[in-house]
């Protein structure tokens, strides 16, 4: 297949595009190279030495991996520029990545939350917009959160996979029964863009019948694949910083350095987790195995484990 992977160059993209052009798809990384320039504005930088976009496609090619193409674009702003891509390209699939992905990052000042909305939301209802216009069938892939229905409203209960049975009592009595998206509950601005990601997707998918799947993951840890260990070029990130450190990365670089563990709350909160090797594995399931025309959109809950710190 042909696949666009939108924000190819960061955390969950890099990989996942490896991981595709390794099965032999066609890819394209479209990114606009914004997490590079957060790290230097934050003054941080990953434990691990990122090479260049440029290095890191050079070195793919000369391990004998199948070449893929960059393209540095925002697709929050450049719509033309995505729109005649994808007239161009005719991808089979687009994998969209290209969103702020730090809850603390999206709650730090007015301009990293109005940053998160505009580049989030904006990109997402982009890329649907130029589906549409481009008269394309294009499958979209998209990395979702568990975190949209909230934190620890569910007490362990299963939460169900995007929607909610309901039933809505009639003037004369009856019920009618219908499914609705999951009652959200964002804990972040960023959680927020991912609710609104939501309703453009029921949108777009009910009135132009647009292919959607929507990938509820939980936290993603982990640095590396099988194919990003094939040569130190390809080292994906490993963040340890407040704002874009996951819990487990913070909690090895404290307890490496005999620091205490920055516990929040009690530290009784569960959460769920997948490794970034499960994560490129679901996303490559999903691209293979798209929704039929028609059918509505496809949203699953993704995670190997749950954790928790332990109350105090």
């Amino acid at each position: 297949m042909k696949v666009i992977v939108l924000g190819g160059d960061g955390f969950c993209g890099w990989p996942c595009a490896v991981n595709l052009a390794e099965q032999n798809h066609d890819v394209i990384i479209v990114d606009n190279l914004s997490r590079r320039k957060i790290d230097i504005d934050l003054e941080v930088e990953s434990l691990t030495p990122i090479a260049s976009i440029t290095e890191r496609l050079s070195a793919w090619e000369e391990i004998g991996g199948k070449p893929m193409r960059f393209i540095n674009m925002d697709i929050s702003k450049q719509y033309q520029k995505l729109l005649n891509l994808l007239i161009d390209e005719k991808p089979d699939t687009v994998i969209h990545f290209a969103e702020q992905r730090a809850a603390p990052y999206s709650m730090k000042s007015s301009f990293t939350k109005r940053y998160t909305v505009d580049n989030n939301v904006n990109g997402t209802h982009n890329l649907l917009a130029a589906i549409v216009e481009s008269n394309l069938d294009i499958h979209v892939v998209h990395l979702g959160t568990m975190g949209v229905y909230g934190y620890g409203s569910h007490r362990g209960a299963t939460i169900p996979e995007g929607y909610l049975k309901v039933e809505v009592p009639q003037p004369d009595g009856s019920r009618f029964e219908e499914e609705i998206l999951h009652p959200a509950s964002p804990g972040s601005v960023y959680h927020m863009t991912k609710t609104l990601d939501q309703l453009l997707f029921l949108y777009y998918n009910k009135n132009d019948l647009v292919r959607i799947t929507d990938l509820h993951q939980g936290i993603v840890w982990g640095t590396n694949t099988e194919a990003t260990l094939k040569d130190p070029r390809l080292t994906n990130r490993f963040d340890y910083d407040g704002d874009y450190g996951t819990v487990l990365n913070r909690f090895l670089m404290q307890a490496a350095i005999g620091y205490p563990l920055s516990v929040h709350g009690t530290g009784g909160q569960t959460r769920a987790f997948i490794h970034i090797k499960d994560s490129v594995k679901c996303v490559q399931i999903a691209l293979e195995n798209p929704p039929k025309p028609g059918e509505r959109v496809k949203i699953f809950n993704q995670m190997t484990e749950s954790h928790q710190v332990g109350a105090n």
